[in-house]
């Protein structure tokens, strides 16, 4: 499993996504990380003939992007005011909080009542 996030690993990631929903056109919502705006990313876009649309958010609004009211939930169960000795500790810590997003997901919806 890849740890980096870069263009590298983006663009396969694309690749993947593109042939399982094709031939449907693919709209995404993208964060401004800069590895989203490589121009090997671009390549595999221009590639694609317009099937695959790469949309941004402005350079700062979490209030716009779901996923950052749910990362606030996951660092105020899972890692807030936490010492971690170690990795595994700090991930074991985090799937906690994830398996129980997962099993009792009342406890996110009023983040994601805004975006619905």
């Amino acid at each position: 499993m890849d740890t980096v996030f870069n263009a590298e690993t983006f663009v396969p990631f694309l690749e993947q996504l593109s042939r399982f929903y094709y031939p449907k056109k693919i709209y995404m919502l993208l964060d401004n990380g800069s590895y989203h705006k490589k121009e090997e990313v671009w390549d595999f876009v221009r590639g694609e003939r317009g099937r695959l649309s790469l949309n941004f958010f402005p350079p700062y609004s979490p209030e716009l992007n779901a996923i950052e009211r749910i990362w606030h939930h996951v660092r105020m169960h899972a890692t807030h005011n936490r010492y971690f000795e170690t990795l595994d500790e700090l991930k074991t810590s985090l799937q906690k909080t994830f398996t129980s997003i997962q099993a009792w997901p009342t406890q996110i919806q009023g983040y994601l009542n805004p975006f619905i």
